[in-house]
């Protein structure tokens, strides 16, 4: 499979109590389908702290709100026999392909041995059948150079509170302007370095709270930020809000 364009790996909604918000799930995605974006990933960073039946449930949700888009499934778990059932479990909800956070070559192809749908890597070469070979960027730190030296497609987190700034490098990429993806790329510089660097999830999702997305609080044993942290964002997605 080829995949092109801006893909968002989706933060994971949850209430006060710390439970998936499945109402916020639709706000989210819904708002996403209006900007253009390719797909998405369900989910992002934090499918780690998801158990395989909530795992199961965004997967739902995520292909009930998004019909039209190319979905990508995170099925990732310690064990092969399990990272396989859920990846099958995606592939029957209708989802593309599976998305594996790996350098173990090994667990990579038991996996894509056993999946009914192919299987997307970051990081490692593996020379496989199943396996979706085509260089992807995951960095929105170098996302314009990642464009230019060829990469088709980006899984980009910073793309869940500023989609439309992923999508304008994207764009200026796809029409030859190299110069504006620069431009663009040097603008989110500090944003990025917020909220997929310094500040992580608790940075990502306040940035989303500011521009009429939902973030909330990240689940335990992650913890918000503090004043002056948000204050830090406010600042840095001052002009990349909407």
């Amino acid at each position: 499979m080829k995949l092109q364009g801006i893909f968002v790996p989706i933060a994971v909604p949850f209430d006060h109590h710390g439970d998936l918000y499945p109402v916020k799930v639709q706000h989210n995605i819904e708002k996403l389908n209006r900007t253009g974006v390719s797909g998405y990933v369900a989910c992002g960073d934090e499918s780690i702290y998801l158990s395989s039946e909530e795992k199961t449930r965004m997967w739902e949700w995520v292909a009930q709100y998004a019909p039209d888009k190319v979905l990508i499934a995170s099925t990732g778990m310690p064990a092969v026999r399990e990272t396989t059932e859920l990846t099958n479990r995606a592939a029957a909800l209708g989802f593309k392909a599976a998305f594996l956070r790996s350098d173990d070559p090994i667990y990579i192809a038991a996996v894509a041995d056993r999946a009914e749908i192919p299987i997307i890597v970051d990081g490692v070469a593996v020379k496989h059948p199943n396996v979706v070979s085509q260089h992807i960027a995951t960095s929105s730190a170098t996302i314009a150079q990642s464009f230019a030296a060829g990469a088709p497609a980006a899984i980009l987190e910073f793309a869940n509170a500023a989609p439309y700034a992923a999508i304008s490098i994207w764009e200026a990429h796809r029409t030859r302007e190299y110069e504006a993806a620069l431009d663009w790329q040097n603008r989110i510089a500090q944003a990025v370095h917020l909220v997929e660097g310094q500040y992580g999830i608790a940075g990502l999702k306040y940035a989303m709270d500011l521009n009429g997305y939902y973030g909330g609080l990240p689940r335990l044993p992650l913890i918000g930020l503090t004043p002056a942290a948000k204050q830090e964002i406010e600042q840095a997605f001052d002009g990349l809000r909407g």
